[in-house]
């Protein structure tokens, strides 16, 4: 008793997510020997189910490592969702409405930055704003009965998809999932052995200190804030052109705000985040084939909302345990 007191903060919370991830690892190798094909089908879909919430994760935590808090999230993704599907049908083009909706994204990214940067209004507001503006465009503009030529295709890589159980899920996925694990190494990477990732944290512990140092706050949470636009663009591009290869009204479904749980519960670090994604996308897959299976005579209701169940009991268990970025909300004045 006397040695987990002596714990350093947070080390009770990292021993109770090593615990949680073992005896997730424990009931997915026990399901694989029962049943080999659906433990494929949950975990396969489990890391398509992640795709958006990791995205939408990388989107704030870049944000708010400099400084702005970001509960945009969910219009930049819808946004993108809908010009990145609306671009399709009109140029026949997935890789244009890829791009479109990383533009679409860019673009709100800029306009939240413009409003709680520039004219410093409440970042709270501003993002809400965000997500008001984007159901409202996307609601009114969206032609009812337009439907698409297709989604983008699943890849094999050769050999490696043959690996029993390891195979088919890491390896034979659809193109925005292969580049958004590329995107959690490179940004890790980035953010915490890069000058640039010093900086970011450096305007989000201190950002006068930062800026007494020769750092341009403005230009840097722009910058950061943009960036994190394009990856919450490619949320909603995968959202639309991936997942369900059409767009509905609201598609987004409260992922943009399950992406702020995500960042929270992995610490403000791209790894972290990533592997609380995973957690998420699993439960979603669960409930989805505990619905396909009729496993438990309940409505449908009560199975549905077991990720949402998830997130408020993850988050207080662990919000207390996470320390967010010092000046996180706080504005800076402009250099």
């Amino acid at each position: 008793m006397m040695a987990v007191s002596r714990l350093r903060p947070g080390a009770r919370g990292e021993m109770l997510c090593v615990f949680l991830w073992i005896s997730v690892t424990a009931c997915i190798v026990c399901s694989y020997w029962i049943s080999p094909v659906v433990t494929v089908a949950v975990l396969s879909s489990a890391l398509r189910q992640s795709t958006p919430l990791v995205l939408g994760a990388m989107c704030g935590l870049l944000s708010e490592r400099s400084g702005v808090m970001n509960i945009g999230i969910e219009g930049q993704m819808l946004m993108a969702a809908f010009w990145g599907f609306l671009m399709h049908v009109w140029t026949g083009s997935l890789m244009m409405g890829v791009i479109s909706g990383l533009a679409a994204g860019a673009f709100a990214g800029f306009l939240f930055a413009w409003m709680s940067v520039s004219m410093k209004m409440d970042q709270i507001i501003a993002g809400t704003i965000i997500n008001i503006l984007a159901v409202g465009l996307t609601g009114f503009f969206y032609p009812t009965g337009m439907s698409s030529a297709g989604k983008l295709k699943i890849y094999s890589v050769p050999l490696l998809s043959e690996i029993p159980l390891a195979g088919p899920v890491l390896f034979r996925m659809s193109p925005i999932v292969f580049l958004t694990i590329c995107i959690v190494f490179l940004l890790h990477y980035c953010l915490f052995y890069s000058r640039w990732g010093l900086r970011t944290r450096a305007t989000g512990e201190h950002p006068k200190a930062a800026a007494t140092m020769g750092i341009s706050v403005v230009k840097l949470r722009y910058g950061n804030i943009m960036i994190g636009g394009c990856i919450a663009g490619l949320a909603g591009a995968f959202l639309s052109l991936e997942s369900v290869g059409v767009f509905e009204r609201g598609m987004t479904n409260g992922r943009g705000f399950i992406a702020l749980a995500v960042m929270i519960f992995g610490k403000w670090t791209p790894i972290g985040a990533w592997g609380a994604a995973l957690l998420f996308g699993l439960s979603m897959s669960v409930q989805t084939q505990l619905q396909f299976d009729r496993v438990l005579s309940l409505p449908h209701q009560f199975t549905g909302m077991l990720p949402y169940l998830i997130t408020i009991i993850v988050l207080a268990i662990f919000i207390r345990r996470n320390r967010p970025p010092a000046s996180l909300g706080v504005s800076c004045e402009r250099e």
